[in-house]
């Protein structure tokens, strides 16, 4: 069974997008969890406005999604996009970012909403 294709310019566009390194680490961070913007301030001590900005991105080009809890907004990698089965071949070659959400639960500061 082969992969489904994406555009040229879609690929080019996620490409483009995950050749940013916070974008990058980013969607490793989300690739196996969510997180709130909260938690991606604290892990890459950037202003609030700044994460957003990359999170916008990443979500109008498709790449992630977010949903609503209680007053926080969560977002995880958007496995429904076209171009998730290429983010996911990038981050195959990639170090886990999973220790980035471990120092931040060892630190308190990791959001859990039931």
């Amino acid at each position: 069974m082969s992969q489904p294709e994406i555009t040229i310019e879609k690929a080019a566009l996620t490409l483009k997008l995950l050749g940013d390194k916070t974008r990058l680490t980013m969607v490793g961070l989300l690739k196996d969890n969510e997180c709130c913007v909260c938690e991606l301030v604290d892990v890459f001590q950037m202003s609030q406005p700044s994460i957003s900005q990359h999170l916008r991105k990443l979500r109008d080009a498709g790449i992630v999604k977010e949903k609503r809890k209680g007053q926080w907004i969560f977002y995880s990698l958007n496995k429904e996009s076209a171009s998730f089965p290429l983010v996911m071949n990038i981050l195959n070659y990639l170090p886990d970012q999973k220790e980035k959400l471990d120092c931040l639960e060892a630190d308190g500061k990791r959001i859990v909403c039931d």
